[in-house]
């Protein structure tokens, strides 16, 4: 079963029809002037005291601003994408998980069938949040003029509207393990984790790195030790407990290579 992560909180999520509609209009008519913060507040207000509103959560600038900032990327990556790109749904993306479980006659190669890793699933890194989300599907794929390629990830949970491009080597690699109580032997200081951060306005997985263990007998709760750990992305530490990690699939490169 698919291990589902809290989603609740995408800055992409909870716009009406009508307010999509008029942010693309706007993005369209007045471009970069559109994502500026004081154009972005005058937006949020006009849509919070809207009638279509009524009993939604309201929304607020930064929200719209990265809103907007997806659609201004996906509009110029269409204009500097390869001409010839594929809308059929496409296998998963290489990772380096074995030379032997990937073909090497096309740039999205797909994963043989191994009786042990016939199953393979995904997570992709948001553009928006910098946070890992599982992948439901890759929907299709574009070779840019840099020669880079992108797929363009379904996450679970989520509709076609949060679809989101991202950089196959950069943001895509083989789903993290979650921990049993019996496997905290296998996190050592130094390791690339999957922590689930928890903030008063956000709760979502980010890697980090750990920083020291303190080990402590196992009760009938389970493990007790604590694992001090560092988030890569704004440097914070937090002593959190095994249930709050994964761990990456052994063949990964310590240092979070993906």
């Amino acid at each position: 079963m698919a291990r589902l992560r809290p989603r609740q909180n995408r800055a992409l999520s909870g716009f009406t029809e009508v307010e999509t509609v008029r942010m693309e209009d706007l993005l369209k008519e007045k471009g970069e002037e559109t994502l500026k913060q004081n154009s972005c507040c005058k937006l949020a207000r006009s849509f919070n005291c809207s009638a279509g509103r009524v009993g939604k959560t309201p929304v607020t600038w930064k929200q719209i601003q990265s809103w907007l900032q997806n659609k201004q990327q996906d509009l110029t990556a269409k204009t500097t994408s390869s001409p010839i790109a594929s809308n059929e749904p496409v296998a998963p993306p290489q990772v380096p998980v074995s030379n032997d479980l990937l073909e090497s006659s096309s740039e999205i190669p797909k994963v043989k069938k191994d009786p042990d890793l016939s199953d393979l699933e995904f997570e992709a890194r948001s553009s928006k949040d910098g946070a890992w989300y599982d992948v439901a599907k890759f929907v299709t794929h574009r070779v840019l003029h840099s020669g880079e390629t992108e797929v363009r990830v379904r996450f679970i949970g989520f509709g076609a509207e949060d679809d989101e491009w991202v950089n196959v080597k950069k943001a895509v690699r083989e789903r993290s393990l979650p921990l049993e109580s019996s496997e905290c032997q296998k996190i050592k200081v130094g390791d690339l984790v999957l922590s689930f951060q928890e903030r008063r306005d956000q709760a979502i997985y980010y890697d980090a790195h750990v920083l020291k263990i303190q080990r402590r007998l196992h009760d009938i709760r389970g493990c007790r030790c604590i694992f001090l750990i560092r988030y890569d992305h704004d440097s914070t530490e937090e002593s959190v407990r095994l249930r709050r990690l994964c761990r990456r699939p052994s063949f990964y490169d310590p240092a979070g290579n993906a």
